[in-house]
């Protein structure tokens, strides 16, 4: 027996692409171009000493948020889900949600870097549906992609101050290219508002191949300044880490990255975050 906390790895996806249409990965992605089941996942959470996960979405469907619904109902370690509704339409979007709660929804997400407006989030009907996410007490995944979304982050944050807002892959930092101090100071912005928490995930497809833990790092601890380690959520982004590391290799990293913390600290990243800000 172990008192141990349990470990969540709040950041996952699963997709079936013979039930589900996608319009990623495609055959281009390699090793990802194919469908990924909890079983694909299982002994790689036992190796690594994760207990639970949230999924969430990889499309804006719903039809994908009901195939991740019914894989949680079959399996005892998903926790959570973060899926999609259309948030420029509110009455659908409530529908969507009502229906789907009991289900294990826990956040909402939308795909907004393949939005071809940069400011899609900030759009008077997106902030509209965002109100609704509020009501229903659910969080909102933030995929903001340096260099856009991130600095809208301070203005939502703002305007909906009962919204738990997570920032994905802490905005993908241009670890390798220019725009580190924009970055920083658009993330430090971000981090000034309490309702707004971030994933320590998706940091190694960010660097690319043959990363490592030391160039990585410094994007880290930025984050851990900004945020606290009570207000960061570990995720792994598996499948999509596949393209550049395994599950193990993402897992000791961020271990690494958090051992100058007391273990309660490091606790709250892997898993008192996740319970807190997706109600698990």
């Amino acid at each position: 027996m172990t008192d141990r906390r349990p470990r969540i790895d709040a950041h996952h996806h699963l997709w079936d692409l013979a039930a589900v249409a996608y319009d990623w990965p495609t055959a281009a992605d390699g090793p990802i171009f194919r469908s990924f089941a909890p079983d694909d996942l299982a002994p790689e959470l036992a190796g690594a000493g994760i207990d639970r996960t949230i999924v969430v979405q990889a499309a804006d469907s719903l039809d994908d948020t009901d195939a991740m619904i019914h894989a949680m109902a079959a399996t005892p370690w998903i926790a959570g889900i973060v899926g999609w509704a259309p948030l420029t339409d509110t009455r659908a979007a409530s529908i969507a949600i009502e229906s789907r709660l009991n289900g294990g929804l826990r956040g909402i997400r939308h795909l907004i870097h393949r939005e071809a407006d940069p400011d899609w989030l900030v759009r008077t009907d997106v902030r509209s549906g965002l109100a609704v996410l509020a009501s229903y007490d659910l969080a909102f995944d933030v995929v903001a992609v340096y260099p856009h979304h991130l600095r809208h982050v301070p203005r939502i944050a703002d305007e909906h101050p009962h919204l738990r807002f997570v920032i994905d892959h802490l905005a993908k930092p241009p670890i390798r290219g220019p725009g580190w101090e924009r970055w920083r100071r658009e993330l430090e912005a971000a981090a000034q508002r309490p309702n707004v928490v971030a994933k320590l995930s998706g940091l190694d497809t960010a660097a690319g191949p043959g990363w490592t833990e030391e160039e990585i790092r410094p994007s880290v601890e930025v984050a851990l300044e900004a945020f606290g380690p009570g207000r960061l959520l570990f995720g792994s982004d598996w499948p999509v880490c596949r393209l550049v590391s395994t599950y193990g290799e993402v897992v000791q990293a961020t271990e690494g990255w958090l051992s100058a913390l007391g273990p309660d600290e490091r606790d709250a990243v892997f898993g008192w975050t996740a319970e807190r800000v997706y109600r698990l």
